[in-house]
């Protein structure tokens, strides 16, 4: 096996646990390590550091797999590590439907796995786990028989890695149009065509956190996507539930979603550029007693986070000043590089631009199902806040 050992001066991050390692860090390698092959890693006093997978053509040359020398990264490996994956999520309460594997923090770096009921989306995002592809398929028919396996590497990131995009199914053909249920709702999940693996997950917890704040409330929605938000609001009890989004076929599928739970008359969805309509309605002194705000992740790179903070600030301003006085604001971030501080921050200027006294309610992060590692800052990513604006 190839022996890679690492400089001198290396970051703490890898000292403490983190399991990517960089091009810049490594010294040398000893060996024909080719890409996708697990190397051995040491520190440059000679102490093991662990065993990864390793792609000379990637940023991350390594992403570490186990700390242990004795452990024999194989089949049983990913079997074991899945099994694992599944005791924390039952442990935890989530069995239906939930991220069974998030990447590092469960310690299978870029494989996600999301599991619909007895259907599972996979991603496998860098060239070291796609290698594993047929184990990890394996693995799951192990473990849980499913109905059915898809992927969905259609995703540019993949590209870094001389990875191609792709998606399809890893087991027999079926049908990929699914119906979930969530917090007593059910909500259609297009497994093959909706967004990253069909549908969001990370926010299930949160959608219940709306429940008291919603009853008898007039509720605006804005990049609502398939809806789960609104039709959770009019679910508990809002007196009428407006959403909107950008996208003509996801303001279609938030209707059917709205028609599955027969709420289509208290609940309706419109194609609208968030940003014009939220900015012409205050100018026509609209009020809401709730306005909710999802919004996609506004950057994915460092060189363009003022840009995200920017359209940050921007659509919170906008929503708080369509909200009547004691209302609240509903909004998230799914931007790793906005970290909480970051984003409280944002959320506090748009408040003194708005001329608007908030006070929180709650500040709560991703599902419990996507873990988050403290020192990995790419686990901490989702951030979800509700504050009253007076």
């Amino acid at each position: 096996m190839t022996r890679v050992q690492l400089k001198r001066k290396i970051a703490n991050r890898i000292l403490n646990g983190h399991p990517w390692i960089f091009a810049n860090e490594v010294e040398k390698w000893d060996g024909d390590a080719k890409a996708g092959d697990i190397v051995d890693v040491y520190f440059s006093d000679g102490k093991f550091a662990g065993k990864g997978y390793f792609n000379a053509q990637s940023q991350i040359i390594i992403r570490l797999l186990t700390t242990e020398k004795k452990v024999v990264i194989d089949d049983e490996f990913y079997l074991n590590r899945i099994k694992e994956c599944w005791e924390y999520r039952k442990q935890i309460g989530y069995t239906e439907n939930c991220r069974l594997v998030f990447g590092e923090a469960d310690g299978l770096p870029q494989l996600i796995i999301d599991k619909f009921n007895d259907y599972f989306v996979i991603q496998t995002l860098a060239l070291g786990i796609d290698t594993w592809k047929p184990a990890i398929v394996k693995a799951l028919d192990a473990i849980f028989k499913p109905k059915g396996i898809f992927e969905r590497n259609d995703v540019p990131v993949r590209e870094l890695e001389g990875l191609p995009q792709q998606k399809g199914f890893l087991s027999s053909p079926f049908d990929t149009k699914i119906i979930i249920n969530e917090n007593g709702l059910k909500f259609h999940v297009d497994i093959e065509n909706g967004q990253k693996t069909g549908y969001f997950l990370d926010q299930q917890d949160n959608r219940r956190a709306i429940q008291h704040i919603v009853k008898g409330a007039e509720v605006l929605g804005a990049f609502t996507y398939t809806g789960t938000f609104e039709i959770h609001a009019a679910h508990y009890g809002a007196k009428s539930v407006l959403g909107l989004d950008i996208s003509e076929n996801a303001v279609q599928q938030a209707n059917k979603n709205a028609q599955l739970n027969g709420l289509e008359n208290l609940v309706q969805f419109q194609t609208a550029n968030a940003f014009d309509v939220l900015k012409q309605w205050s100018k026509e002194d609209k009020r809401y007693d709730v306005v909710m705000l999802d919004p996609p992740a506004f950057t994915k790179s460092r060189a363009t986070i003022q840009k995200a903070i920017t359209g940050y600030k921007e659509i919170n301003l906008r929503g708080m000043k369509l909200i009547k006085p004691g209302g609240f604001l509903v909004t998230s971030s799914c931007t790793n590089l906005v970290q909480p501080e970051l984003f409280l921050q944002v959320i506090d200027m748009a408040a003194k631009d708005a001329r608007r006294k908030i006070r929180q309610v709650t500040f709560q992060t991703q599902s419990s199902d996507h873990p988050i590692v403290w020192n990995m800052e790419n686990t901490h990513y989702l951030k979800f806040l509700i504050v009253q604006v007076l």
